[in-house]
Parts: C-alpha cells; sequence; structure tokens
C-alpha cells in the first residue's frame, strides 16, 4: 500500500476572479503608487482645464455685459477667481516639485522606502 505526505507536498493554489491584481504591476505598493500619482495628475488637468474656461468666459461675459455694471461686476469677480484658481494649482505643482527636489525624492508619492522602513 502507498502512502502520500501531504504535508511535505508543496502544491500552490492561483486565486482567479474579478477585481484588479495587486501583483499586476509589481509590489501592491508600486499600484498604490501608480493610482495616487495618476488621480493626483488627472486633478490637476481638470482644474488647469477648468480655471482656464472661467477664465474665457468671464471674459465673454464682460464683452456681453455691453456697459451694464452688475453684469461687468459679477464677472469681473469671476474672472478674479479664475486667475486665482489657476495661480494655486501652478503654485501647489510648482512646490511640489520643488520640495521634492530638495528633499531628494525622485517621485513625492513614493511609498514604498516608507513601508520598507516601518518593516511592514
Amino acid at each position: 500500500m502507498k502512502q502520500i505526505n501531504l504535508i511535505s507536498q508543496k502544491t500552490t493554489y492561483k486565486l482567479t476572479g474579478p477585481g484588479i491584481d495587486p501583483n499586476q504591476n509589481g509590489t501592491p505598493v508600486a499600484t498604490l503608487e501608480k493610482l495616487i500619482s495618476n488621480f493626483i495628475g488627472i486633478l490637476t488637468l481638470v482644474a488647469v482645464i477648468w480655471f482656464t474656461l472661467q477664465i474665457i468666459f468671464a471674459g465673454l461675459g464682460m464683452i456681453g455685459a455691453q456697459g451694464d455694471e452688475k453684469k461687468l461686476e459679477e464677472n469681473r469677480s469671476k474672472l478674479t477667481n479664475g486667475v486665482l484658481g489657476l495661480f494655486i494649482v501652478v503654485i501647489a505643482v510648482g512646490l511640489t516639485a520643488l520640495l521634492s527636489k530638495l528633499l531628494g525624492l525622485s517621485n513625492p508619492f513614493d511609498l514604498e522606502p516608507i513601508f520598507k522602513g516601518m518593516d511592514l
């Protein structure tokens, strides 16, 4: 009679199913970094487009105000808010790049060294 020792067998099983494979692009931390970076990049692009459109529409509104002081003041406020918002987005991106360069980080959202330092 043949005896099989089930404990000594090293069988690995691959789990499949719906969802994102966390090891698809390397480590799960690298996947998280990529998601955060993409999300912030998309939000920055949307903000720049939004504030640029606000500036354009405020300018068009000022042209179409035809001397009406109430409409001119409303569009002047929109123009000021659009320029201020665009300025804040550009400064935030610039400061993030500057601080990451000064701290010696090639990628400000590089989380892997942080987790390695915590011995997780």
